[in-house]
């Protein structure tokens, strides 16, 4: 156990590779290992696209402006939320599912978000480097598109995993008694916790080994979340089939 906990505990992105395609038996049984995971109900509600056709590679990584990882990776990858099969299940005994519910699309982003975490503790375990890119929701649209996502079907998240070219320093995380409450929600720690998490984080940024800075996170956290970031995605959910009932 302390092996897989070793794993689960030197997880870093990894965003450059040496190329090495992956073999597809490997990208197989990847995915066999990721469809272990739990699912709400069993629905399974997600998908998977491997992008190995050049030219599509190349246009995700333009769509989700993150061209430079997909150029060195072993395999590329789209996750998606999935009703269309669940769809299709409900067909054959003449029901018409209720996809578009806020309680759906949640069961659905925790299915694919399990079941990629499988994924990926799998690919580190056979030594790959990953990285996840939430920059395919910046184009959902144009890449629900170029992949002929149906309704009821989305992109969720896009993957580069490989070979990768260097180990990268392991990100420091909130100290523990940042996230774990006991009986009732305290809020009142963070303003000390926050500001100790700030120090570790910029000593951090300013001593590893590549892309130093100055910075700490709760600023990091102020700019990101200031303003609401893609607004298009409740419009485009509603295109696929997604209101929100």
């Amino acid at each position: 156990m302390s092996g897989v906990k070793d794993l689960l505990r030197s997880h870093t992105s990894v965003r450059k590779y040496t190329g090495e395609a992956i073999p597809k038996e490997t990208v197989v049984d990847l995915i066999q290992t990721a469809q272990m995971a739990a699912s709400s109900h069993f629905v399974q509600a997600y998908s998977v696209i491997w992008v190995t056709d050049e030219e599509k590679k190349q246009k995700l990584g333009e769509l989700s402006n993150n061209e430079f990882q997909f150029k060195t990776a072993g395999a590329s990858f789209l996750f998606c939320v999935d009703f269309k099969r669940l769809q299709a299940a409900g067909q054959k005994h003449g029901v018409d599912i209720a996809a578009d519910s806020a309680e759906n699309l949640l069961v659905g982003v925790a299915d694919v978000g399990i079941f990629a975490q499988n994924f990926v503790v799998a690919a580190e375990d056979a030594g790959y480097g990953i990285c996840y890119i939430g920059g395919a929701r910046n184009n959902p649209k144009e890449i629900s598109e170029l992949f002929n996502l149906p309704d009821y079907v989305f992109p969720l998240f896009a993957m580069t995993i490989g070979t990768p070219t260097k180990r990268n320093e392991t990100k420091p995380r909130l100290p523990v008694e940042a996230v774990l409450h006991e009986n009732n929600y305290d809020a009142e720690k963070y303003e000390t916790l926050l500001d100790a998490y700030d120090a570790t984080m910029e000593d951090y940024y300013a001593s590893r080994s590549s892309n130093q800075k100055m910075a700490n996170w709760t600023k990091q956290m102020a700019d990101y979340l200031v303003d609401q970031n893609r607004p298009h995605i409740k419009e485009f959910l509603a295109s696929k089939g997604f209101n929100w009932k």
